[in-house]
């Protein structure tokens, strides 16, 4: 399959939103991804429900969110309410991941599970069967504007393997550090889905940066 783009709402002008969001709309763009920190599994915060909401209304693409967020079955439903259409979990902050990628998928969502960059890929052996897509993040979450870590090669590496190897159709999604100067060897090395931030929404023309982002030119 080609290769998705999943520009992240994190680094977008706030006071343009709507605007920002219908970019994205007449864009190449396959999905609009949005960070959900709450301040205690990462050090900031983003946004809730509300903004969701909000977005879902403008948005003509799929969103694709990620919670960084301690305790995130008690909000599963609550963000099907608000549009979610793909639903991403912290494996460091899941203590029954089952249970929960299990009932994100029961609420007609795809089921994404995210590890940090210290965790090893081989910990999501037991619960490949059961998911979707897995998203690993090539910086430390909570910021955008980081630089990628390179050791993420390997990760994605690794992993690509355990998908192939099992038979199982999932996507590999990365964040972090995310630009047209790694795209490239991001997909050769086993990613489908390249989320950025900054190298979308901080460039002269994001449309334009999707574009080669998408196409690879």
């Amino acid at each position: 399959m080609d290769h998705l783009i999943s520009p992240s709402l994190l680094a977008a002008d706030f006071t343009n939103l709507e605007s920002e969001i219908k970019m994205i709309n007449r864009s190449e763009a396959d999905w609009l991804h949005l960070d959900i920190m709450d301040g205690v599994f990462v050090p900031n915060i983003s946004f809730g429900f509300p903004v969701i909401k909000a977005v879902k209304k403008v948005a003509a693409k799929p969103l694709d969110v990620h919670l960084m967020i301690i305790d995130p079955d008690r909000y599963l439903t609550r963000f099907s309410e608000a549009g979610a259409n793909n639903l991403t979990v912290q494996y460091e902050a899941c203590t029954h991941l089952n249970r929960t990628v299990t009932e994100i998928r029961k609420l007609e969502m795809k089921a994404g599970v995210a590890l940090n960059p210290h965790t090893p890929v081989s910990l999501l052996k037991n619960i490949l069967p059961y998911i979707d897509m897995v998203l690993l993040m090539t910086v430390n979450p909570g910021f955008g504007g980081q630089l990628f870590i390179r050791e993420s090669y390997n990760k994605i590496s690794e992993l690509r393997k355990m998908i192939d190897s099992g038979g199982y159709n999932i996507l590999i999604e990365v964040d972090g550090g995310i630009d047209t100067t790694n795209a490239s060897k991001l997909i050769e090395t086993g990613v489908n889905v390249l989320v950025a931030g900054n190298s979308i929404f901080g460039s002269a023309d994001p449309e334009a940066t999707i574009k080669k982002l998408k196409r690879l030119i």
